[in-house]
């Protein structure tokens, strides 16, 4: 029988293995399995304005977290093997200047609207708006100067067993063409169990669009280790919407039954990756949004589990969004080396963003993404790590 995560922890932390397999601070695996610490901060890096950009370290439950104030970025996941082995298992720099230079929203934290709205443009109440356009003639994750470039205040907390961090960031009326000011708070809580959850929150003084998200790339083999494809993905989605060239869906909710798109029973990701299907060869593999069966939620539900069999490491994502976006690391063309030295290549990171549906302003189909002054824009995503 399979040894759940907290009894490889507490088994590893007896056996004397966390000082011997967890590098610089391992020797507080017992303790951070057992309960929270207080966050640490301590400074990354300084922009080219002077300011000063800072990490914080999270640790509970055995689970690792450290985060930037740049971006709200998600630097490092750390959780153990079935072995009770640490590695980080998301794509990330080790330099603050990479980050300001990169394009692929390694860990951001992802506004105002996450995914591509079809040539940056929509209507809302009679009004057109012109956005950024920073992917050909569309705009991807809120333009070129999204969220993923802001500096956010942070505030640390502990609560009962709980540790976290609140993140908050006032985005201007007009920022990246967006209408209304857009106060929005993110936060990041480890539990006692090791979960990781991100709760988001934002109002606004005029109707606007919101779809906050997070883009972690993970590889639950390690970062840097290699590709993603023997990697098992299940997804609850009986559906998928397929896009057109520009990857902008075309407003098909397409049955993924007898495709490449079928994860409804688990699979190994590269098994039908490289079949010459038409949407596999526009985005170069899987960069789609996916129609989760249980549509929008009250609370968080399991939508999907991925698993590395070879470490054992298996991640849980439960939501209360309708979608989730599956982007194999397509475009990682070998030219970005991430924190262990190595060079990342196609397939070598996956993301799993958790949304409402790519274009919705656009597609009155699709569940809408409209907030209004007096409303309040709530979503939850849990990520529950096993071995």
């Amino acid at each position: 029988m399979e040894l759940n995560r907290r009894t490889v922890i507490a088994g590893a932390a007896a056996a004397g293995l966390a000082a011997t397999t967890l590098g610089s601070g391992s020797a507080q695996a017992a303790s951070a399995s057992s309960g929270g610490r207080k966050p640490v901060k301590e400074l990354f890096g300084t922009l080219a304005d002077g300011t000063k950009v800072h990490r914080w370290s999270l640790q509970n439950g055995g689970t690792r977290l450290k985060v930037l104030s740049y971006g709200g970025i998600i630097q490092s996941l750390e959780i153990p093997d079935r072995h009770g082995r640490y590695a980080n298992v998301s794509l990330g720099y080790d330099n603050l200047d990479a980050y300001v230079k990169g394009t692929t929203f390694f860990g951001a934290t992802i506004g105002r609207y996450g995914n591509r709205i079809a040539k940056g443009q929509f209507t809302l109440d009679g009004t057109k708006y012109q956005l950024s356009v920073n992917d050909g003639v569309n705009s991807l994750h809120g333009g070129a100067k999204g969220f993923n470039t802001k500096v956010w205040d942070i505030e640390p907390f502990t609560s009962g067993s709980d540790v976290g961090l609140h993140l908050y960031y006032t985005s201007v009326d007009g920022e990246m063409g967006y209408p209304g000011t857009l106060k929005t708070k993110v936060t990041f809580t480890l539990t006692r169990h090791g979960d990781w959850r991100i709760d988001y929150e934002a109002t606004t003084d005029k109707p606007t669009v919101v779809n906050l998200t997070n883009h972690t790339y993970y590889n639950l083999a390690g970062e840097g280790s290699g590709s993603i494809y023997d990697h098992e993905l299940w997804l609850a989605a009986g559906r998928f919407t397929p896009t057109d060239s520009g990857l902008i869906p075309t407003g098909e909710l397409a049955k993924v039954k007898g495709t490449p798109f079928d994860f409804t029973h688990p699979k190994p990701i590269g098994r039908d990756i490289r079949i010459g299907h038409p949407q596999l060869v526009t985005a170069k593999g899987y960069d789609h949004n996916f129609v989760l069966d249980k549509g929008v939620t009250g609370r968080p539900e399991h939508v999907v589990t991925l698993r590395d069999p070879g470490s054992g490491r298996t991640l849980k994502i439960l939501t209360d969004q309708p979608g989730v976006q599956f982007y194999s690391g397509n475009f990682l063309d070998g030219t970005l080396v991430g924190q262990s030295g190595h060079t990342y290549r196609q397939g070598d990171g996956l993301a799993l963003e958790t949304q409402h549906f790519p274009d919705s302003p656009n597609e009155p189909s699709f569940p809408s993404t409209v907030l209004r002054p007096g409303q309040t824009y709530r979503t939850t995503t849990i990520h529950r790590f096993d071995t």
